[in-house]
């Protein structure tokens, strides 16, 4: 009778995210980004970082307002200015809208001189607090809902501040089910795969703005170190990591993207030039490994040596950089050793490659040739005629 291994894992979700006030302020200082002709996702965020969480009075011209959480009274012209608009009938129109949709309520108070507005839903997403007290607007957090901000991306083209929220709400961190999570806080547009790549076409149809427009944004905010974009070749496509997200979220100092460690815990492939295949060179950002002692024979391996060492040299530069500093030093050596168990000739193994099939090696690094101090499994596999380093798994 035959048997099965079964595997569960819940897949998890992300119904909101934690936005700081004090980073929303930062956003509305920053004139460098453009707000016009916006989806609406950034003034909506904007009101929900002024939002009550507790019931608090405010005077306003001797005159005493009670304001309930998830409420705020302010003047006209604060709106204008969160909002950046230079008339304050511009102002009222992004609350129309947001109104109409459904996102908000608001009223007019003293001659069209105040206003009290109400984000919808506000007690299913941010604890209301049953004390009444002084609400501070410069300091903590409260909750965005993943849906709402959805919504309002796809409603109609988004402006260059509407996308930086988009990317920082979508943002995960050190998330098991999202590969290259672990390295740093990655945008993750939460399509199902686990896979944070994203083509420029898909942000395009996304954010409602042509893909040579993205491309000029994400430039941008990359050169003002709001984002790391990290691009591949051919079709892979982009993968966007936030910078200052730590910093922001945990208060913690923020960590370094490297290339070619998220190249490989995404299985995109490392090419390798003609001419570092002809010639064995090394690349000069890279580590020098001539010194490794591969154990089988060239004819019983379908790929050459020469890949080998190039691909294992860009291999300790990764691991190097990943705290493994043995990688560094000139005494250590290097052994390769073959468990594919490959069997037949040259041609035929290296068919097999061609179709699919992977060669495992076990990499070594010994201490001065004496002592083994790491061991790793490398799988290497091919795709349209190069050889790629697809896994590696610390044994």
């Amino acid at each position: 009778m035959p048997e099965y291994k079964l595997e569960l894992k819940q897949l998890v979700d992300y119904p909101r995210c934690r936005i700081y006030r004090q980073y929303i302020r930062t956003l509305v200082e920053d004139r460098s980004i453009r707000v016009s002709g916006g989806s609406g996702l950034f003034y909506y965020t904007a009101l929900c970082s002024y939002a009550n969480f507790r019931t608090s009075y405010k005077r306003i011209d001797g005159i005493s307002y009670t304001i309930y959480p998830g409420e705020w009274i302010c003047k006209v012209s604060e709106i204008a200015a969160w909002f950046r608009t230079r008339f304050h009938h511009q102002a009222l129109s992004i609350l129309d809208a947001l109104q109409q949709q459904h996102y908000i309520t608001y009223t007019k108070l003293g001659r069209g001189n105040l206003i009290k507005f109400k984000i919808k839903g506000w007690q299913k997403f941010n604890k209301v607090l049953d004390y009444n007290a002084p609400c501070q607007k410069d300091a903590g957090f409260f909750f965005m809902p993943i849906n709402k901000a959805t919504e309002l991306v796809s409603s109609v083209c988004c402006s260059e501040m509407d996308i930086v929220l988009d990317l920082w709400i979508n943002t995960v961190y050190n998330e098991k089910q999202v590969q290259g999570s672990e390295s740093g806080p990655v945008a993750y547009l939460r399509n199902g795969t686990g896979n944070p790549l994203v083509g420029y076409a898909d942000l395009a149809q996304r954010w409602g703005i042509s893909k040579s427009t993205v491309g000029r944004i994400l430039t941008k905010l990359s050169d003002m170190d709001y984002i790391s974009l990290l691009s591949f070749p051919g079709r892979h496509g982009s993968v966007i990591y936030l910078k200052n997200y730590l910093s922001t979220m945990f208060d913690v100092a923020d960590v370094l993207v490297d290339k070619e460690e998220i190249a490989m815990s995404l299985n995109i492939h490392v090419s390798v030039s003609e001419d570092e295949a002809a010639n064995g060179d090394i690349c000069a950002n890279t580590y020098d490994v001539s010194n490794i002692d591969i154990s089988v024979s060239e004819s019983e391996i379908s790929v050459p040596e020469s890949h080998i060492k190039i691909a294992l040299s860009k291999t300790a530069q990764i691991l190097a950089a990943g705290g493994f500093y043995c990688c560094e030093c000139p005494h250590s050596k290097y052994k390769l050793s073959n468990l594919s168990g490959s069997k037949g000739n040259y041609l035929d193994r290296l068919a097999l490659l061609e179709q699919g099939n992977q060669e495992r090696f076990l990499f070594e690094i010994y201490c001065k040739a004496e002592k083994r101090i790491f061991a790793f499994e490398l799988t290497i596999a091919l795709i349209n005629g190069q050889e790629i380093k697809k896994r590696e798994r610390l044994q």
